[in-house]
């Protein structure tokens, strides 16, 4: 599938300032948790009762705490996301050029900003909140993404068939934050509206077929 195209281009400031959005209230959250909060589930605050709380946790690598391993599985996974993050930006300024649809690139820069979001987590709070795990060879590009809405939604052993969680036990999942929200936002956003940010292959080819000069072949030519 290919993204459905518009017929003006759009400017990707526009875009670039809703990612900026997101890190910023994404890294103000945090700062208001490290400074105001207790670390651990002693420091907790109900917001719905048991079904939603704010919990400061810190995550020292991917999702629901999964780690690749030390002492530099933690640096391969920031060199990914710093890759990861030059491709949306690429790419959403190639959506902008090819006029692609204004939702779907706001969903990818709804994308960026949580990958910016925790990215900045991970190469500078070992330095500026000291929370690099022990053991780390450096403190940069080392540091805990910090997380603090706490959904219990499961409490038990994970299922051991599950790749690199399986077997370990969650006291109640997910823990996560403004930038983990604002990825799973737009990726749902893109999967509830494929028919509106996406075209099929086919459509696309008989479209073009359609604009192709009328040349008679070389057969009716040389004739």
């Amino acid at each position: 599938m290919h993204p459905t195209f518009t017929t003006r281009q759009h400017s990707a400031a526009k875009f670039f300032l809703l990612a900026l959005l997101i890190i910023a209230l994404d890294q103000f959250s945090k700062w208001a948790v490290h400074t105001y909060m207790e670390l651990g589930s002693g420091g907790e605050i109900p917001i719905f009762g048991q079904w939603a709380k704010l919990t400061y946790t810190l995550n020292p690598g991917m999702a629901f705490g999964a780690e690749l391993p030390a002492p530099y599985g933690k640096l391969v996974l920031t060199g990914f996301r710093m890759l990861a993050v030059s491709g949306l930006i690429y790419y959403i300024i190639r959506l902008c050029r090819e006029r692609a649809s204004g939702g779907y690139i706001a969903c990818m820069a709804l994308i960026l900003g949580g990958a910016v979001g925790n990215l900045i987590d991970s190469i500078f709070y070992g330095v500026i909140y000291s929370n690099a795990p022990l053991g780390s060879p450096t403190r940069w590009f080392y540091g805990q993404v910090i997380d603090m809405i706490f959904v219990p939604l499961y409490v038990g052993y994970f299922p051991k068939s599950w790749p690199i969680i399986g077997g370990t036990y969650s006291n109640g999942f997910p823990i996560f934050n403004i930038a983990d929200s604002s990825i799973f936002i737009g990726v749902a956003l893109i999967l509830l509206n494929q028919s509106r940010f996406f075209k099929q292959q086919e459509e696309n080819q008989a479209v073009a077929t359609e604009r192709a000069p009328l040349v008679a072949p070389d057969s009716e030519n040389l004739a």
